[in-house]
């Protein structure tokens, strides 16, 4: 890679990871996409998972979808969340699948879709216990035959967990909520619940997944995609004294190697979380001084070439993992991910080979 610092994303590791949690699945496992892809980049991972047969992705906004759509994906595509009634035109126009939780944007929908002389699809939210978005579960199926009389086609019904990986006793009572639904319904929809905490550890059927697909949950064998590497753009030895970085933080004992890494903030990294890099031996070398915007210093047992190349994000639960810079964060995995800078180059890699280039 002709960079001083880009991104990898292993497709080998990604599919790994699909087939492990369809293993699990009773049912169709939907690859969730949005927030491009947990910073993990959308377009390429939708091309790799619907050329592999994956039937359909999910996305937040109408404009996470046409960009989908605009890179050639065919597939279907669900808009999570809520559909605002503005939204409808353009969820219509890219042909995508919007989310009903609310009477109005169903009018809308129906509306655009009279004019435009679309046929209008869509899933049903229903709220089983999260009360972010969804129609009420008890008020279903009034809720279904209302939308229905629109004219608009229901295609799909489902709820969220809201406490998977937190409270199991309140994800059963949203499951058993979430089946009354159906009963009331009828087996004529595809129905969905889970997202990745409630299959790996309640099961499923038809499942949404994000966090696990992208390997960021450990203790179930799953592998992280992405990792961020870098080649340093300045290495010097250090003399006592020497402060380094913003605040001088980091005072030299004198005889130490520095090296500056052209990454910093602006590209992902948690200021305060990352501790340490690995060298171009694997060895752990500890951050010194504060992680700038677009560079971090890093203190080296000897001096390396500018060609050399360090892991400033592993692969793995290590230390220099994804889920240890959110753990040092006091956060989760989401939060980090989301944050992972587009200004980089991307790799994506297929079993050692270069299968698409982004940036």
């Amino acid at each position: 890679m002709e960079a001083r610092a880009w991104m990898e994303v292993d497709l080998a590791a990604l599919w790994g990871n699909y087939l492990f949690l369809k293993g699990r699945a009773g049912g169709e496992v939907i690859p969730v996409l949005k927030a491009d892809a947990y910073g993990h980049g959308a377009l390429p991972l939708a091309r790799f998972l619907f050329q592999r047969g994956v039937r359909r992705g999910a996305v937040a906004t109408p404009a996470e979808g046409r960009a989908l759509r605009e890179g050639g994906v065919e597939g279907e595509v669900l808009l999570l969340g809520s559909l605002h009634p503005l939204e409808a035109e353009e969820a219509l126009r890219w042909g995508l699948t919007p989310t009903l939780s609310t009477l109005e944007a169903a009018r809308a929908l129906a509306e655009r879709a009279r004019a435009l002389g679309l046929l209008p699809r869509a899933h049903l939210k229903v709220d089983t216990g999260m009360n972010r978005v969804g129609f009420p579960w008890e008020e279903a199926a009034m809720a279904l035959k209302a939308v229905e009389a629109l004219g608009v086609r229901v295609e799909g019904v489902y709820s969220h967990l809201a406490t998977a990986g937190e409270d199991a006793a309140f994800v059963e009572v949203q499951k058993g909520r979430f089946l009354e639904v159906r009963r009331a319904l009828g087996e004529a929809y595809f129905y969905h619940l889970e997202n990745s905490y409630g299959l790996l550890l309640h099961g499923g059927e038809n499942v949404r997944v994000g966090l696990a697909l992208y390997g960021l949950v450990p203790g179930f064998g799953l592998r992280p995609v992405l990792r961020l590497l870098a080649r340093p753009t300045l290495v010097k030895r250090l003399k006592a004294g020497d402060r380094v970085g913003y605040g001088g933080e980091y005072v030299a004992r004198g005889g130490e190697w520095l090296a500056t890494l052209p990454v910093g903030y602006a590209d992902g990294l948690p200021r305060g979380a990352v501790r340490f890099v690995r060298g171009p031996g694997g060895g752990l070398h500890p951050v010194a001084g504060r992680i700038s915007m677009d560079q971090t210093t890093v203190a080296l047992p000897g001096p390396l070439g500018l060609e050399a190349v360090f892991e400033v994000l592993s692969p793995d639960f290590g230390p220099t993992g994804l889920v240890a810079w959110a753990e040092a964060r006091g956060t989760i995995p989401y939060e980090v991910a989301v944050h992972l800078s587009r200004r980089l180059p991307r790799l994506y890699l297929l079993e050692g080979e270069v299968w698409e280039r982004v940036g």
